[in-house]
């Protein structure tokens, strides 16, 4: 059975994104699970923000370098996927890809950490000064959310990608604009 050309390089962009989301997911759920978990020598006196058993030292690094690092290596994967012609993304001639992909990583890794340090903040305000969290809860939690960084930012860069550039070629899009035009 032939399969068009186009759902042909869907399937392989499907199938590329599948694959690649087992390689971030897997390592990032079970590292930042077991270096916290490790690394708190009382697991009953974690706090936030304050002492040498703080969960910031770990949560806010990941919220920025996981988004960053996962954007920027999906994009430049499929950018190069695209450019190989095994992929429905069809990229514009000069399109300048070192700097969308390093705003793109930047934008994402940004925008996760100052929403992670608002929550923290939050939660920091929230309860009472000397408040002490469950390690294990927290590496756990900090696992958790590594996985769900892993997904949404290999998922949200490649949707942003798709709806900025079209699946069908330029040729095509202008000839589309200039009916609606009439």
């Amino acid at each position: 059975m032939l399969i068009p050309d186009t759902k042909k390089n869907e399937v392989t962009l499907k199938r590329f994104l599948r694959k690649n989301l087992l390689y971030y997911i897997i390592p990032n759920v079970f590292f930042n699970t077991i270096i916290p978990y490790f690394s708190f020598t009382d697991l009953n006196a974690v706090h936030l923000f304050d002492g040498t058993q703080n969960l910031a030292r770990f949560i806010l690094p990941m919220a920025f370098f996981l988004p960053f690092i996962i954007t920027f290596d999906i994009l430049k994967k499929t950018i190069t996927l695209s450019e190989k012609g095994h992929s429905e993304i069809i990229l514009p001639e000069g399109f300048r890809k070192i700097k969308f992909i390093f705003q793109m990583a930047g934008m994402n890794g940004f925008c996760t950490v100052s929403f992670v340090f608002a929550v923290m903040l939050g939660l920091h305000f929230g309860f009472p000064e000397f408040y002490n969290y469950n390690g294990t809860v927290l590496a756990v939690l900090l696992g958790l959310t590594a996985g769900v960084f892993s997904v949404l930012f290999t998922y949200l860069p490649i949707k942003k990608i798709k709806k900025h550039h079209l699946p069908y070629p330029v040729e095509d899009h202008v000839d589309q604009q200039q009916l609606i035009k009439e």
